[in-house]
């Protein structure tokens, strides 16, 4: 089994002491890529030192949460940032009116920017969407290019709307969540296969189908795999192929060659 987990915050501070393990555990599980998630300026940074450190991939953006502090030449910092050979994305971006740690309005002025400097750079975006869905599909159908919903968890409408798009759906443990996964659990044989991407959002979003149940409450990337495992059983499919296919979507979303050998 081959994984790509396309949501890693490794430069938390949850993994200070054992980001190499970390990584070591999850080869030994058998992801092969991971994409750490920059979520501001500084952040972005840590995670595009962290990618050559671990031969990983990276993203380099500013989350909605984090938009009230953008300084006023965000975009040309996040250009030069993209421009690391390890930045497959831009992002994580987008908008968050569950939490409102920033304005709406530069919330929106934020990721519209965002969008704006993916197209002039043909990235792929890397994108957050809580509570806001109305006015993130009117900024986001300005994409020229293609992204993916991380950490999907909204409704049958925003679903379409983003496949409409011809956006990737990024599937967390939040699928193995009895208590508040169900209505993605109903809405994920919705999503094709080839639009299907995995990722543990670690050390966030510990999958709770664990068995048995990890003293730890800290998601790690090895984890991914009880994500899957779910997917496959609501499909109905040889979890291989659920595997297989959410592995060769990373790679084109991200523009990444896979190896011959695989």
């Amino acid at each position: 089994m081959r994984y790509f987990d396309i949501g890693v915050n490794l430069s938390s501070e949850q993994f200070a002491k054992d980001r190499a393990d970390v990584i070591c555990r999850a080869q030994s599980a058998g992801i092969e890529n991971m994409l750490l998630i920059g979520s501001n300026i500084d952040d972005s940074n840590q995670a595009i030192a962290l990618a050559h450190t671990f031969n990983l991939t990276a993203s380099a953006g500013i989350h909605p949460h984090d938009a009230k502090t953008a300084q006023g030449n965000y975009c040309e910092t996040i250009a030069s940032l993209a421009s690391d050979s390890a930045v497959v994305a831009i992002g994580e971006c987008g908008l968050d009116y569950n939490r409102d740690f920033s304005p709406r309005e530069k919330q929106r002025e934020v990721f519209a920017a965002q969008v704006a400097l993916a197209n002039k750079l043909n990235k792929p975006l890397y994108m957050h969407q809580r509570d806001a869905h109305q006015d993130f599909l009117a900024i986001v159908k300005e994409a020229e290019v293609p992204g993916v919903v991380h950490c999907f968890t909204d409704s049958e409408q925003a679903l379409e709307a983003y496949l409409e798009l011809g956006f990737y759906i990024g599937i967390t443990g939040w699928l193995c969540d009895e208590r508040r996964g169900d209505t993605l659990r109903q809405l994920l044989p919705r999503i094709p296969l080839d639009k299907l991407l995995f990722e543990t959002d670690a050390p966030y979003l510990l999958p709770r189908n664990i068995k048995p149940k990890p003293k730890s409450r800290r998601c790690e990337p090895m984890h991914i795999a009880h994500v899957v495992a779910q997917a496959a059983e609501l499909y109905g499919l040889p979890v291989e192929e659920v595997a297989d296919a959410a592995f060769n979507n990373a790679h084109k979303l991200f523009a990444l060659e896979v190896s011959a050998c695989d």
